[in-house]
């Protein structure tokens, strides 16, 4: 068992995949610190400090003016302003992974084939006169 799981484990695709994974996970924290630290601070001043966070609504307590209000006072709460934040975060996020996939895959992108280069006049000259005489006999 245990020569059987070394085997499993050594697979270059095992690896692979555990170094795809820390390489993850590291990237993650990039790209959050990308959208909370470069994007969102704009974001922010572009939509007047727009936050949905104390969005909610009360299933069973009084009535709150925030959030943080209502979990101290352990009322049951829908809190679908976090939830847009979470939304609109995730849509950042995705967007930006897909500009920075975008720009490697372009700057790794095989250059096209060149052209067929074209011959000389002359050539292409004379070849008409040997399928001219080709044509004659």
């Amino acid at each position: 068992m245990f020569k059987e799981f070394r085997q499993f484990a050594l697979r270059g695709n095992v690896i692979d995949l555990a170094v795809g994974v820390v390489v993850g996970a590291a990237f993650t924290s990039i790209v959050n610190s990308l959208v909370k630290d470069l994007i969102t601070p704009p974001l922010g001043l572009v939509t007047g400090g727009l936050d949905f966070s104390n969005l909610f609504i009360v299933l069973k307590g009084g009535h709150y003016t925030t959030l943080a209000d209502a979990a101290k006072a352990g009322a049951v709460t829908i809190n679908y302003g976090l939830f847009l934040n979470a939304l609109i975060s995730f849509l950042i996020v995705a967007f930006v992974l897909f500009l920075v996939v975008r720009s490697v895959n372009r700057l790794f992108a095989n250059p096209p084939a060149p052209a067929p280069a074209v011959p000389p006049e002359d050539v292409v000259l004379l070849r008409e006169i040997r399928d001219l005489l080709k044509n004659k006999s």
